[in-house]
């Protein structure tokens, strides 16, 4: 495989980064890969592409998506009114987990943040993926918070 370049994603992406939400245990549960695609998956993806502050990243690699990441710009009044970047929903196809993709792209999302002026980079990762947290780590992320979710469906 050659090395991952990275880019914005776009509407005929969609099929292959659900099929990438969808490439671990958790993510199997969760989505629904079948054509068509639920439309709430292009309502969602609308959405994030028509938001100035949301950017949904795919790495391509030979010619093939094997990546994807949501990026998010979140304005805030702490830590003197600094923008944060909230990285979400990261997956690295299966095949290709433990060869660079990942840290490649979550470096390239933090050269992002830091263009858009973010002064922070935070993620979340579910419990159930400890292989995940020591990755996480690894980049010089700390667990300097508990997070917590509500879900309301």
């Amino acid at each position: 495989m050659t090395e991952p370049s990275f880019r914005r994603a776009e509407a005929a992406d969609l099929t292959a980064i659900v099929a990438l939400l969808a490439d671990d245990v958790l993510g199997a549960t969760r989505e629904h890969v079948a054509e068509p695609l639920l439309a709430a998956y292009g309502a969602a993806f609308a959405a994030i592409d028509g938001d100035a502050n949301q950017l949904l990243l795919v790495g391509e690699s030979a010619g093939r998506i094997v990546g994807c990441l949501q990026l998010c710009f979140l304005p805030g009044l702490g830590h003197r009114g600094a923008w944060r970047a909230q990285i979400e929903a990261v997956r690295i196809a299966s095949a290709l987990r433990g060869r660079g993709f990942g840290e490649a792209m979550i470096v390239h999302a933090i050269a992002l943040a830091k263009a858009r002026g973010c002064r922070i980079v935070q993620l979340t990762t579910d419990k159930a993926r400890p292989d995940a947290l020591r990755f996480y780590r690894r980049l010089g992320f700390a667990a300097s918070h508990e997070g917590l979710k509500l879900a309301l469906s």
